[in-house]
């Protein structure tokens, strides 16, 4: 085959992946060599131990110095608010169990440190692989970024840096770390595309953060696409487009400039309550893990934190954290959200979501078993220390208290008990807290959605969480590639379910929300808003998009629009009625992207 004969044959080649920053980027591929390192295991004898675990050492000390250049480069640009990824990173480098389960496997087993790091990286690696919550899974690649980094100074191997790129380019590479992209150069690097990733790792927030159109997820992009290869990506679509034609060349320089202006337009927003045009108000809050994410969430219009998801504090320590630490890490949020409110649910772990320092026993299904408020209510002490740390936060701003995955009236009165029993012992030790914190509870059981209207009478708001609900009201594990596609927020049994639970809190006149995936995605935003939401909590990058919508329609329009909705037997055919009529009514958005 001639090299025009190969040219011919790819041009306008489609490649599907995962869009993770949007935006069109149109250019030529750079290959940046980011393969994964391969760690040859061998066993050592007793006078090499010591020597090996010495360079074990000095390669945890140079990639702390190497990610300390990072954060000091980055230090003076607007990505400021985005060092505590390199924080995170840096804390993983000093993790002790990651240390000492290293170093106990070359001194004990004998093994040399690649050896012995890589035994010890793939024992966390299927802790994570065992996870569901897309947003957690995608945790797993900073321990992937920190034992790449690791391996590749313990073999002495050199890294190109994408600072170095001096031409406008796309780049392409197996995968990349945030450290790589904070140093991306936007005048110069125009958009990425990588073989792996996700829409919720830190590189793809990086990605967002910073408008560099991305497209991850494309399998094997890099073993046949080579450097210097004419490119258009969408990173809103997640399309790679190889050799393009000029009439599709034309066509998405067209469209790069319609987001461009749309992208502009959307900041106009952020200022802007989300309140339609017959005065519904919805408040948009961020879904958030750690503080340093607070800034992002305000930047985008965040109206407080509807999520704070407290297990990560339990996260890489030997011991879970104390009152004291858990008081500081609240505070600190609570302070940079002031005036606005700050939701903390409680301890949230099992079943999908494990964190390896508290001991779960092994179970056969722990999706249904001992998990998030099951947990707690076992482990009293543990709950209470977190209960009082809550409650002593309150003090300091506007805080609301949500229990995860209750599925009766009887474990939310046993919370509730708990909590009373926190309050006196605060009163009784003359520590302030608010008296008047407002109580909530996630529903995600299909027996909580059955039993709303019993269990609204015992709170002050619900919040559901839609990603466990629509799972166990399906039975569908996604995670289960053989089940996965039965996976269907538009189904109708969830649309039933979820309109039982906005009727009943209505009823009880208690505040309604959502906090799971489906808050965050526009298409769904009017669905909502004829469902009655009063508050959609989401990761921040979505807020401003499901602002403009409420911002252009009428709470009888949702209303309308679900009632057709409801009528409908299918998922399919709700989903290609919700997307005739949000393609209609907003063809901007919605007429380059599949949902």
């Amino acid at each position: 085959m001639t090299a025009s004969e190969k040219t011919d044959l790819l041009q306008d080649t489609m490649l599907i992946g995962i869009g993770a920053s949007p935006g069109i980027a149109i250019g030529e591929t750079y290959m940046v060599n980011r393969a994964r390192m391969s760690a040859v295991e061998r066993t050592i004898d007793e006078e090499s131990v010591d020597q090996q675990i010495a360079a074990f050492m000095a390669a945890v000390n140079l990639s702390k110095k190497q990610l300390e250049e990072v954060k000091q480069s980055v230090t003076d640009r607007d990505l400021s608010e985005h060092i505590y990824i390199i924080d995170t990173h840096l804390m993983i480098l000093e993790d002790q169990m990651l240390l000492d389960e290293t170093r106990k496997l070359i001194r004990e087993e004998k093994i040399n440190a690649e050896g012995a790091l890589k035994r010890t990286l793939d024992k966390f690696r299927k802790v994570f692989e065992t996870i569901d919550d897309e947003y957690l899974r995608e945790r797993r690649s900073d321990m992937d970024f920190v034992g790449e980094r690791l391996l590749r100074n313990l073999l002495g191997e050199h890294q190109q840096s994408l600072k170095d790129i001096d031409r406008k380019v796309v780049v392409i590479a197996h995968d990349l770390s945030p450290a790589d992209t904070m140093q991306m150069d936007k005048s110069k690097i125009v958009g990425f595309v990588t073989d792996v990733g996700g829409r919720t790792s830190h590189t793809a927030i990086l990605a967002r953060s910073m408008g560099i159109p991305a497209v991850v997820g494309l399998e094997n992009v890099t073993s046949f696409v080579p450097g210097g290869t004419p490119v258009i990506i969408d990173g809103t679509a997640g399309i790679m487009i190889l050799h393009p034609s000029e009439d599709l060349f034309k066509e998405y320089l067209r469209k790069k400039q319609i987001f461009e202006y749309q992208e502009r337009e959307l900041l106009n927003y952020r200022d802007l309550p989300a309140i339609t045009l017959d005065g519904h108000r919805v408040a948009l809050r961020g879904n958030v893990e750690i503080s340093e994410e607070v800034p992002l969430a305000l930047q985008q219009g965040a109206e407080g934190i509807g999520l704070y998801r407290s297990e990560f504090l339990y996260m890489n320590r030997l011991v879970p954290p104390s009152e004291v630490e858990q008081v500081e890490a609240y505070r600190d949020i609570v302070e940079q959200m002031k005036p606005q409110v700050v939701t903390i649910r409680t301890l949230d772990v099992g079943g999908d979501k494990f964190v390896p320092e508290i001991n779960l026993s092994d179970e056969s299904n722990p999706a249904m078993g001992l998990r998030a408020i099951r947990f707690s209510l076992k482990e009293r002490r543990l709950f209470k220390t977190q209960l009082r740390a809550i409650l002593r936060t309150s003090a300091f701003g506007k805080v609301r208290i949500m229990f995860p995955m209750i599925s009766g009236v009887a474990e939310i009165r046993t919370c509730k008990s708990c909590l009373e029993e926190a309050k006196a012992e605060l009163v009784a030790e003359g520590v302030p807290f608010d008296e008047h914190i407002l109580v909530g509870i996630m529903i995600e059981t299909p027996s909580a959605a059955l039993i709303a209207h019993l269990l609204a009478r015992e709170v002050d708001f619900f919040s559901i969480g839609t990603n466990d609900l629509i799972q166990y009201c399906l039975a569908v594990d996604r995670s289960n590639e053989h089940v996965a596609y039965l996976y269907e927020p538009l189904h109708p049994a969830v649309l039933e379910g979820i309109r039982m639970i906005c009727a009943a809190a209505k009823a009880a006149d208690i505040e309604i929300g959502m906090c799971g995936e489906m808050a965050g995605e526009p298409m769904y935003a009017l669905v909502l808003l004829g469902f009655g939401f009063t508050e959609l909590s989401m990761n921040a990058p979505g807020i401003p998009r499901v602002k403009r919508i409420l911002r252009q329609v009428r709470r009888d329009d949702g209303e309308k629009l679900l009632h057709n909705l409801m009528k409908l037997s299918t998922a399919s055919e709700v989903k290609q009625h919700l997307e005739e009529v949000m393609t209609r009514r907003f063809p901007d958005l919605f007429e380059q992207k599949a949902f």
